[in-house]
């Protein structure tokens, strides 16, 4: 079992920046890849960013070049800075970790706002 606990979210301005966290607990040496997804009201929960436990990353063309993730294999933790943040980010976003096909974890979500 692995749980995930988010943080970071909140409210900025279009163009502002936020830096969200995800701290992994269990059996976190399982864990093959870290990443976020959002959810918009009335759309699906898409993916946002992933990474590897070798720190390869893979992007939603809508964040790339705005977003960046990062992860401590040390700490069990996983970040992504968001950067240039427009009023279409706005979502929840959640933490996810995958340790084999059919062992999925998802964190509790955090709500990010973009709005003047």
């Amino acid at each position: 079992q692995v749980q995930l606990v988010e943080s970071g979210g909140g409210l900025v301005e279009p163009g502002g920046t936020l830096r969200l966290s995800c701290a992994a607990s269990g059996s976190t040496s399982s864990i093959y890849t870290m990443g976020w997804y959002r959810q918009a009201p009335g759309k699906q929960r898409e993916l946002v960013a992933v990474i590897t436990s070798g720190g390869r990353t893979s992007y939603a063309d809508s964040v790339k070049g705005r977003f960046t993730i990062s992860r401590d294999n040390a700490k069990n933790t996983v970040f992504m800075q968001m950067n240039g943040l427009k009023p279409e980010d706005t979502a929840v976003y959640y933490c996810n970790a995958v340790v084999t096909a059919t062992a999925v974890y998802w964190g509790q979500g955090t709500q990010v706002s973009v709005s003047s």
